[in-house]
C-alpha cells in the first residue's frame, strides 16, 4: 500500500492515486480515440487495421477498469465522468475524417503520453515503496509499448 501521503489544506492526497486518476481519464479518452478510428479507417489495409483497433480498444477497457481498481485498493476515489477528467486531458481528438496515417499518428502520440503519465506515476509509487501499483505500472507499461509498437509498425501501409 502506498504509504506516502501529502496535505492539501486540511485534505490528504496521496500522489499516487492522483497521477493514477490523470492516467484513468487519459486511459478513456485513448479508449474514445481508439474507438473513432476503429469506426472510420479506410483503406486497402482497413479488414486488419479494423481488427487490430478493436483488440486494442478492448484491451484499453480492461485498462480502465484495473487502473480504477488500483485507485480504490490505495484507498482513494476513482474518477469517473467528464467533467471529472477534463482538466486531465492531454490526448488529442480527432473531429473528422482523417487518412489511415493521420488517425495513426494521433494513436501513437496517445499511447506515448499514457506511457509517459505512466513513468511518472511509476517513480512516484517507488518513492513510496508501493509494490502492487509498482508491479501494476509495470505490466500497463508493457501493454502500451507493444501496441505503440503494433501502430508504428502499421503506418506507412
Amino acid at each position: 500500500m502506498s504509504k506516502l501521503v501529502v496535505m492539501q489544506g486540511n485534505e490528504k492526497v496521496n500522489p499516487v492515486a492522483k497521477g493514477l486518476s490523470k492516467s484513468l481519464a487519459n486511459l478513456h479518452a485513448l479508449y474514445l480515440l481508439t474507438q473513432n478510428c476503429h469506426w472510420n479507417i479506410t483503406g486497402i489495409h482497413f479488414s486488419a487495421l479494423h481488427t487490430m483497433l478493436e483488440d486494442q480498444y478492448t484491451e484499453l477497457a480492461t485498462a480502465i477498469d484495473d487502473t480504477a481498481e488500483r485507485i480504490k485498493a490505495l484507498d482513494s476515489y476513482a474518477p469517473g465522468s467528464i467533467k471529472q477528467y477534463a482538466g486531465h486531458l492531454e490526448i488529442k481528438e480527432i473531429h473528422h475524417q482523417e487518412s489511415t496515417d493521420i488517425m495513426l499518428s494521433y494513436l501513437v502520440d496517445g499511447h506515448t503520453k499514457v506511457i509517459d503519465m505512466l513513468r511518472r506515476v511509476l517513480r512516484d509509487a517507488e518513492s513510496a515503496n508501493d509494490d502492487g501499483t509498482v508491479d501494476f505500472l509495470g505490466t500497463r507499461i508493457a501493454s502500451h509499448e507493444k501496441i505503440l509498437w503494433m501502430l508504428k509498425s502499421s503506418q506507412g501501409t
